[in-house]
C-alpha cells in the first residue's frame, strides 16, 4: 500500500524553526519528484518546495526562499523540509507529495499542522 506520512509539525513562535519529515512506504521514492505543499484556511494550496529525483534541482516558492530547505534520502525513503525564521503567514497544513513534473500530486500524504503563534 502506497503511503506518505508527514510528521514534525506543531506550535512554534515567530522566528522559530521546525523540521518536517515525510516517510514513504509501499514504493521507492528514488524515481519521483518529491514536493511539499501547504494549505491555510481560506487560501489556495501552495507549492512550497520541490526536489527532483536526482537531487540536482530544487525549487521554492518566493515566500519561503532562503528560509526553507528541502532534502531527501532515497535509501531511507524520506523527504524533509527544514523551516527557519517562521512567521505567521507560514501557518498551514503541510503535506508531501510524490510525482513528476506532469503529475506532481500522484501520491500525497494527509498532512501535518504547523502553527506559528506568539
Amino acid at each position: 500500500q502506497v503511503q506518505l506520512v508527514e510528521s514534525g509539525g506543531g506550535l512554534v513562535q515567530p522566528g522559530g524553526s521546525l523540521r518536517l519529515s515525510c516517510a514513504a512506504s509501499g514504493f521507492s521514492i528514488s524515481t519521483y519528484m518529491m514536493s511539499w505543499y501547504r494549505q491555510a484556511p481560506g487560501k489556495e494550496r501552495e507549492l512550497v518546495a520541490s526536489i527532483r529525483s536526482d537531487r540536482a534541482k530544487t525549487t521554492y516558492a518566493d515566500s519561503v526562499k532562503g528560509r526553507f530547505f528541502i532534502s531527501r534520502d532515497n535509501a531511507k525513503r524520506m523527504v524533509y523540509l527544514q523551516m527557519n525564521s517562521l512567521n505567521f503567514e507560514d501557518t498551514a497544513v503541510y503535506f508531501c507529495s510524490a510525482g513528476s513534473v506532469f503529475e506532481p500530486l500522484e501520491f500525497r500524504g494527509q498532512g501535518t499542522q504547523v502553527t506559528v503563534s506568539s
